[in-house]
């Protein structure tokens, strides 16, 4: 049997144990890279290929990043081009490795087999993604709402005593962080300008839009389960309690006068911390000046009572001064 005839992808009933998680980044790079080699090659169907970075934890893996590899002639991998392109990629991300690669196909064939031969040199187990074109789909997938994208886990199939490669399809998730979001956005606005005030207001606006969508759901639900048009779920009814008693309390003349009286026990408290503050840094006022004025008056008796004995010195010793006889006689 000829290979392209034969199918490399194992039915569906076959399901692959990997976890994947696809980051916007690989997803914006490699529709950039279909668009970019549409406009150059002007076929529809142009020959992609590239590689994806990420992590890998054992049967869980994150694809974070791609960058393009270069093919030789007959649809070979450049090898020479391709290390160098992932030893730059390694110095600026070196927590990421190469988990596989990425193309452009309606689904994989005996090709992909070839160059999952190639690229098991630097990993043992590369994956593969492919973006299908919409226009080979007829554009089915936009319609429902599904990336036009298929992530394959390699293996083995031993069949009539013989093995051969083959792919099993592997199931993925999209996994968005803050930054990525931010980015995403910007790229689907097509990069239009404004500024940081009006971006703002906008995201603002969307999410009070989004709040009051879905107050409506609620609140049209809660009517519905009254009317006995919808089923009535304890645990929803639970969450939506739970979520009203967290509420603050409505604008009711109760609520005003314990909002009044509370609002007053905290500024009352507020005063009289104040004022003991205030009365503690008076205190330590007062025994300053206590202070000044003990020194000061110990020092004036200290001085008074020099003074006075001076005087009495002078004053009260008898033969001394001018009035003395004592002086009188020795100086005549």
């Amino acid at each position: 049997m000829n290979t392209d005839e034969q199918s490399v992808v194992l039915p569906s009933s076959t399901l692959s144990s990997l976890s994947i998680s696809l980051h916007p980044l690989p997803i914006l790079n490699i529709s950039e890279h279909l668009t970019r080699l549409r406009l150059q090659t002007n076929t529809n169907i142009p020959f992609v290929l590239g590689a994806l970075l990420g992590t890998q934890n054992g049967r869980e893996v994150e694809i974070v990043n791609t960058f393009e590899v270069a093919a030789e002639q007959g649809e070979r991998v450049d090898h020479g081009s391709f290390n160098v392109r992932k030893e730059q990629y390694k110095q600026v991300f070196p927590s990421l490795e190469f988990i596989g690669w990425y193309t452009v196909a309606i689904r994989p064939t005996s090709k992909h087999i070839t160059l999952h031969e190639q690229f098991s040199a630097y990993s043992s187990t590369p994956l593969l993604l492919i973006l299908q074109p919409t226009a080979a789909l007829g554009g089915a997938n936009i319609a429902s709402g599904h990336l036009p994208l298929k992530a394959y886990e390699p293996t083995i199939e031993i069949r009539d005593r013989s093995s051969r490669s083959v792919y099993i399809e592997a199931p993925f998730n999209v996994e968005t962080g803050e930054a990525e979001r931010i980015a995403v956005d910007t790229t689907a606005r097509g990069g239009e300008g404004g500024t940081s005030l009006e971006s703002h207001l906008q995201t603002q606006r969307a999410a009070v839009k989004m709040l009051h969508d879905r107050i409506l759901i609620l609140v049209q639900y809660v009517r519905d389960v009254i009317a006995g048009t919808a089923q009535k779920d304890h645990a929803t009814m639970r969450s939506l309690a739970a979520l009203l008693a967290s509420l603050p309390a409505s604008d009711s003349q109760g609520f005003r006068d314990e909002f009044e009286t509370e609002y007053e026990d905290v500024q009352l408290t507020a005063y009289l911390s104040t004022l003991t503050k205030s009365a503690s840094i008076l205190n330590d006022c007062l025994q300053i000046v206590d202070k000044h004025n003990i020194l000061n008056s110990s020092g004036r008796e200290e001085r008074s009572g020099g003074l006075t004995a001076a005087s009495r010195r002078l004053r009260g010793a008898p033969g001394r001064g001018f009035g003395g006889p004592g002086d009188w006689d020795r100086m005549h």
